[in-house]
């Protein structure tokens, strides 16, 4: 497998711009619970070990419960998600592989119906940086778990 190169060391001050949109974007309007679940399951549409191995571990020190997150998958079957966080990954979902008609009404509505104005704006927002993250780090194939230490993600108790 061929070694990729460090974005972080190469592109400093965009890494600093797009740490800086995650951070406002998970800490605005929207529960930090519903922004975990948000940053999960796009990271594991959009097949990104590194990003879904740091938010699991995030989500797990922020008190969320082990048995969610593995059903997250599985989200609209499942009987342990709300209303509000059923709508919130219909639109992840719907924003991370986009139709090539864009965002159906029906998903724009379920998620209108839970979401103020502002609401759903930062949730779009929150939506967007987990994207980008998620392309930057499968594209250059970061490792999951290597920054479990500088981060404070050891404290999940997840090896």
């Amino acid at each position: 497998m061929t070694q990729r190169i460090d974005y972080l060391q190469q592109s400093p001050e965009l890494f600093k711009k797009l740490v800086a949109l995650s951070t406002l974007a998970t800490q605005s309007s929207v529960e930090k619970s519903t922004c975990h679940l948000v940053e999960i399951r796009a990271s594991q549409i959009n097949g990104c070990a590194f990003c879904l191995d740091m938010h699991v571990k995030q989500a797990v020190i922020d008190g969320e419960r082990p048995l969610r997150l593995l059903n997250l998958p599985a989200w609209r079957e499942s009987t342990l998600f709300s209303d509000r966080e059923r709508a919130a990954m219909a639109w992840t979902e719907a924003l991370t592989q986009l139709p090539p008609h864009g965002v159906p009404d029906d998903i724009y509505e379920l998620v209108r119906a839970q979401f103020s104005e502002k609401e759903l704006t930062d949730l779009t927002y929150a939506v967007m940086s987990i994207n980008a993250w998620n392309r930057i780090n499968v594209a250059f194939r970061a490792v999951p778990g290597v920054l479990d230490k500088a981060y404070g993600l050891d404290k999940a108790g997840l090896t």
